[in-house]
């Protein structure tokens, strides 16, 4: 086999020089003879001449030979040099080839020297093995290196890689852009659904207000009644007013409602009764001179089923200094008050009965502690009320200057009540009171002491929101006691003696004038069997017991007088 192909027409002989685009053999005619020397004995072997390559099986003449074809050329046929054609000995080549030495482009040495691109791996080159002669015939010196570049159609890259890159970055850019669209939609859908929560929540809560939701009657809500008294939140403090002149104690509660917003003073007689730690049934008055502010609150809490935060000791001195601090106040008052200091009763009077009167600290003083006489006691108490009340309208609303005004007053308040606490309470209390939200509630008590069922309803329940619980009063005898011997140690002697006897005992007081004959009463039918028992238990004659009235509180009472002998 040779590199020639003849296709039978003269002498003509043609050339493989390559491939074209589509694989297909491209042959160009032999030189003529008039060749250089070099080139005449320039030797390329053609190891497809035998097999009729120079034949274009594409071509429409049928047998013809095809005219060489070079898909670069420019219409020019340039001279064939011995590298345009296949050099099977080419020295230099990849792979160790040395001259004389076939090269197969398929082989092992292939792989061992640049490897052609993708592009460049499409090319089918056919491999047929030349004659021997031909494979072992030296290369001549001086022949030229040959690429393989040569061998292979090179196809330059379409797109530049910097289009790569952008293309890269466009769909990054996209992607982001996508996810942070979505999480923008997230954060709009999470916004909506808590503008619509707060919304709902709000809508509830005026319902609530106005009292429209369904299955709560108008009794339930703000406007349209009152909530439970069980459910409401009420902050409490118990204060007695102790006038250092005349003697004597005034008390009150002062009620915060933060539930209903309302504010109210309830107004407690002296003559509640009260039950003490160790049994026995004493007095609010007594129990606040003798068994103190903490064993009083606590006996409070115990009957009106409160829970009382605090005890405000509260001297008329204090009371006079507080009015002066917050610039006097204004009530209406019911009736003329002397001046205490006056030296002439004929002197005109301190307080004018009236309305809108404007009173300053000694003046509010000599009003809240006035008791006419013959008066009751609750006449005085609801004129303490009055002048609490107007203390609250002109105290501060605000927390820090009302704990400033307190510790202004220079007084010791009994722990745990501190300046504080009662400022900020007292500038609550003047909050409801400036705007009409306060009231003055007296506590009815009956003549024994205890708590009548009106008071249980109106007062301790409605507005305390506790539960009456008044001393049984079949438990034990209360026996009162007031001492006209002249001896003060008689009191005690005959508390003890009774308190054995299994009586109640209830402190009457002092008399300053003393009687020679002691004397026990009592009131009911029922009670002067128990009379007789008192007098025979404190060993005087059972002709002392007489029928008549009685202190509150009391069963029966005993005034000693100086025929009392105390047993040793």
């Amino acid at each position: 086999m040779n590199d020639r192909y003849d296709a039978g027409h003269g002498d003509e002989e043609y050339q493989l020089v390559g491939y074209d685009e589509y694989g297909r053999p491209v042959y160009r005619q032999s030189p003529p003879p008039q060749q250089s020397a070099q080139q005449s004995q320039q030797h390329t072997y053609d190891p497809y001449a035998q097999q009729g390559y120079g034949y274009d099986p594409y071509a429409t003449g049928g047998g013809q030979p095809a005219p060489a074809y070079d898909p670069y050329s420019t219409g020019q046929q340039p001279p064939v040099t011995p590298y345009d054609s296949y050099a099977p000995y080419a020295s230099g080549m990849p792979g160790g080839g040395t001259a004389g030495e076939p090269y197969d482009p398929y082989g092992e040495a292939a792989t061992s020297g640049r490897q052609p691109r993708v592009a460049e791996q499409t090319a089918y080159i056919p491999h047929q093995a030349g004659p021997a002669e031909d494979q072992q015939a030296p290369a001549e010196a001086g022949a030229p290196d040959y690429r393989t570049e040569q061998f292979a159609f090179v196809e330059e890259p379409d797109g530049d890689s910097e289009d790569v890159i952008d293309w890269l970055k466009f769909t990054e850019n996209r992607t982001e852009r996508r996810e942070e669209a979505r999480r923008r939609a997230r954060s709009r859908v999470i916004g909506l659904v808590v503008v619509l929560a707060l919304v709902a929540v709000g809508g509830v809560g005026y319902l609530w207000y106005a009292g429209k939701l369904p299955g709560l009657s108008s009794s339930d809500s703000r406007t349209g009644g009152t909530t439970a008294a069980g459910a409401q939140k009420r902050d409490v403090l118990v204060v007695h007013l102790h006038d250092t002149k005349q003697g004597g104690t005034s008390t009150a509660l002062l009620v915060d409602n933060t539930t209903t917003k309302q504010g109210t003073t309830v107004l407690l007689p002296n003559s509640l009764a009260l039950t003490g730690d160790d049994g026995t049934t004493t007095t609010l008055a007594k129990s606040v001179d003798d068994n103190g502010a903490d064993a009083t609150q606590d006996a409070l809490d115990s009957v009106l089923g409160t829970d009382i935060e605090g005890t405000w000791r509260l001297d008329t001195p204090y009371l006079q200094n507080l009015v002066d601090l917050v610039g006097n106040v204004e009530i209406d008052t019911d009736t003329d008050v002397p001046d205490p200091d006056a030296k002439s009763k004929s002197a005109s009077p301190l307080v004018h009965k009236g309305e809108s009167q404007t009173l300053s600290g000694k003046m509010a003083v000599a009003y809240a502690t006035y008791r006419a006489s013959g008066e009751a006691q609750n006449a005085q108490l609801e004129r303490f009320g009055q002048v609490m009340q107007g203390v609250l309208r002109k105290m501060t609303s605000d927390a820090d200057a009302a704990t400033t005004t307190v510790q202004t007053l220079g007084q010791i308040l009994d722990p745990p009540l501190t300046d504080k606490d009662l400022g900020t309470f007292l500038a609550s209390l003047a909050d409801l009171a400036k705007g009409g939200d306060y009231k003055t509630a007296l506590l009815p008590v009956q003549s024994d002491g205890t708590l009548s069922a009106e008071a249980s309803d109106s007062v301790v329940k409605d507005i305390l929101g506790g539960t009456a619980k008044s001393p049984d009063k079949d438990a034990a005898v209360s026996v009162s006691v007031r001492n006209a011997s002249g001896t003060e140690d008689n009191t005690d002697k005959a508390r003890v003696v009774l308190v054995n006897g299994g009586f109640t005992f209830l402190e009457g007081g002092t008399t300053s004038a003393a009687q020679a004959a002691s004397r026990v009463t009592y009131a009911d039918a029922g009670d002067k069997e128990n009379a007789t028992e008192v007098a025979k238990t404190l060993g005087l004659p059972t002709s002392s017991v007489t029928k008549g009235e009685v202190t509150a509180n009391a069963d029966v009472m005993v005034v000693l007088g100086q025929d009392y002998e105390p047993s040793s």
